[in-house]
């Protein structure tokens, strides 16, 4: 009992350490801003991005105008530097309800070949520079066709006849609304009931929304000699967006300027993402619940057709039937010709109670993170928190996975707990093993390129003491809690010669890759907005959806498996372990064929073989997830399925 005094006590000292190495990541703007006519507001930098490449680069690595007092890096949670978010000071300084026009902010170096090189490499990616302004990122509108589109950030410049122009001149508009000192504000970013510490309080404003206007505009050199760092441009400075001016030249400097001006908005605290997180095609999300549901529906009348029906009538006349008659209903019920051998313990078993166990752990995980997501509390406004809370999620239901590996293994071995130290740690390393593995070589990709997508060391030791300090120690206490717990004991013997299989007239494992097809079905149409979320910087917030969504998948995954499972036994078949796994986790085959689908047509742009690469991993990784959470779910609902069947048969 002491032991596990002290053992608590290191956990407890552990995460105390993370939440202070936490601390530091800690990105502010999550809440309410009042400002006072005339107070400083500081816009910040993220990292330069790219639908192209999927490659993040600093911000700085351009020949950009930097701030007077220095490049300083904002505060980031982990989310955030998973995501390669690199948020910095800028040098656009805005002053609260104060209007600015032609403000010259700095002229560059004469371009040296280093930097036009990588400079025109920027504008042929597409690369976007993203502002922040009280947390809210920068947004762009661009009218076509006769609607306007809405972008998040702006381009670094274009390419015109072989030209490169880039963007030099930046007109801002701030949204602001008038506080209200009564309000609560902010479902989204973090509600906060502010109350005013005077009476002249309720005079200030919020900011409700950040447009940019990106001109590239042909500044003369010749009349910025007696212009400091935001003085006023010599001349009128005249913003088309749909003409360029500043061509990049080598051995040329690039002079940038900007305006701002602040419009009073309707726009309420509460509803200030509503412009980012608009939903597109409500419809599609609802066509794809009603497709599911009809999936469901389907396999659910089948599953009760099974169980009210054959299974009961099967069952019915074994009980009327005596032993020579049964056998002669082999053809028509030859599920229970396998009693004797439908429990014997499949191949691999140690590796199956591992899959089984971290397949429930990421389920779990996916579960909550969805649910909490859906009820709000991980906001885009809050950068990060949603992956940062999906790794919190795996790391303390380490618990989980080291129980239900052990119960598993105690169940096949018949009730005898030895081995289950090395189950434990199997579950243990094996996955997050592999998660890190792919990590490491596409961090190693990325820290190649110079990308800011690559893990600083410091997140990597943070990452190694989660698993190590935290993932670890529970999984075992989870399996050896499993030890004096209870465990599911068969309901029929099994024999020491297995029985014969009879041959089938085609492979049993062509049914059991093709049944993944009903899952996806109930997925793929959310699995676009999805990827597209992913790979094409779009904000996706329908987790309301993705829940509902989720909850069909998991419906559909265990009446495939079951059914399969029912079919296998009916044809004699008892290896029935293994198939039930992968008759659900086949699912995980189709996703990984339609993300390359993915790759060859909607991300046609995307341009070299590290960017190929990136996104495979990735894809492979999210697939192995899939993989092992659809599969256990397949399996123990089998499990379950079989020990209640053969609950039921009167064994002579």
């Amino acid at each position: 009992m002491a032991s596990f005094h002290i053992f608590m006590i290191i956990i407890v000292l552990i995460c105390c350490l993370i939440l202070e190495i936490g601390h530091g990541y800690y990105l502010p703007g999550n809440f309410p801003h009042k400002y006072n006519v005339g107070d400083q507001l500081s816009v910040k930098v993220n990292s330069l991005t790219s639908i192209d490449t999927e490659m993040p680069y600093g911000y700085y690595t351009l020949p950009f105008c930097k701030p007077p007092e220095g490049i300083k890096d904002s505060t980031e949670n982990l989310g955030e530097l998973l995501m390669g978010d690199r948020i910095e000071n800028s040098p656009y300084r805005f002053k609260m309800y104060t209007n600015e026009t032609d403000v010259f902010l700095c002229k560059s170096n004469p371009l040296s070949h280093d930097e036009f090189k990588t400079l025109k490499e920027r504008i042929d990616e597409m690369y976007q520079v993203n502002l922040n302004l009280d947390n809210l990122p920068v947004i762009r509108y661009m009218q076509r066709d006769g609607f306007y589109v809405r972008w998040t950030g702006y381009p670094v410049g274009i390419k015109v006849q072989d030209v490169y122009y880039v963007f030099n001149h930046l007109k801002f508009t701030v949204l602001v609304h008038k506080y209200e000192h009564d309000n609560v504000v902010g479902t989204g970013d973090g509600a906060e009931l502010i109350t005013p510490t005077n009476k002249t309080a309720g005079h200030g404003y919020m900011v409700v929304g950040f447009e940019v206007v990106p001109c590239s505009v042909h500044h003369d050199h010749g009349l910025l000699k007696n212009v400091t760092s935001y003085g006023k441009y010599p001349s009128k400075i005249k913003c088309d967006p749909v003409s360029v001016g500043m061509a990049v030249k080598e051995n040329e400097p690039v002079s940038f300027t900007y305006e701002v001006s602040f419009v009073m908005s309707d726009i309420k605290w509460p509803s200030r993402w509503d412009a980012y997180l608009k939903m597109e095609g409500a419809k599609v999300h609802w066509f794809s619940i009603l497709n599911s549901l009809m999936v469901v529906t389907f396999l659910a009348g089948i599953v009760l057709v099974i169980f009210l029906r054959t299974i009961r009538r099967d069952l019915a006349r074994y009980e009327e039937l005596d032993r020579e008659a049964q056998a002669q209903m082999n053809e028509l019920s030859g599920w229970k010709l396998v009693a004797a051998d439908v429990f014997r313990p499949p191949e691999m078993c140690e590796l199956l109670c591992v899959m089984v166990a971290d397949g429930c752990r990421i389920l779990a995980m996916a579960v909550s993170t969805i649910f909490f997501a859906a009820l709000g509390f991980m906001s885009p406004a809050a950068r990060g928190t949603l992956l940062t809370g999906m790794l919190m999620f795996y790391v303390f239901l380490g618990v989980m996975a080291g129980y239900i590996a052990v119960w598993l293994w105690r169940t096949l071995a018949g009730g005898d707990p030895r081995g289950w130290c090395s189950v434990s740690w199997r579950v243990a390393y094996v996955f997050p093993g592999i998660s890190f593995l792919i990590l490491t070589v596409l961090n190693s990709l990325l820290w190649g390129s110079g990308s800011t997508g690559a893990i600083p060391f410091t997140t990597f030791l943070v990452l190694i003491l989660l698993w190590f300090g935290i993932s670890v120690p529970l999984t075992l206490m989870g399996g050896f809690a499993a030890t004096k717990g209870r465990f599911l004991k068969y309901p029929v013997r099994t024999n020491q010669i297995p029985r014969e299989v009879p041959t089938q007239k085609f492979p049993s494992w062509i049914l059991v890759l093709g049944a993944g097809t009903l899952p996806f079905g109930t997925l793929f149409i959310e699995l676009f907005f999805i990827m597209s979320s992913i790979w094409l910087g779009r904000v996706y917030y329908v987790f309301g959806f993705l829940f509902i969504v989720l909850i069909l998948l998991v419906s559909v995954c265990a009446e495939v498996s079951l059914v399969l499972t029912y079919m296998h036994l009916c044809v004699e078949d008892w290896r029935w372990w293994w198939k039930s796994f992968f008759a659900s986790g086949s699912v995980s085959l189709y996703v990984f064929l339609y993300s390359i689908n993915y790759l060859v047509f909607d991300l046609k742009t995307l341009s070299g073989p590290v960017s190929a690469m990136l996104y495979l991993g990735y894809s492979l990784f999210i697939v192995t997830a899939m993989l092992l959470a659809t599969g256990a779910l397949g399996f123990l609902t089998s499990f379950l399925f079989v020990h209640r069947l053969f609950s039921s048969v009167k064994i002579d």
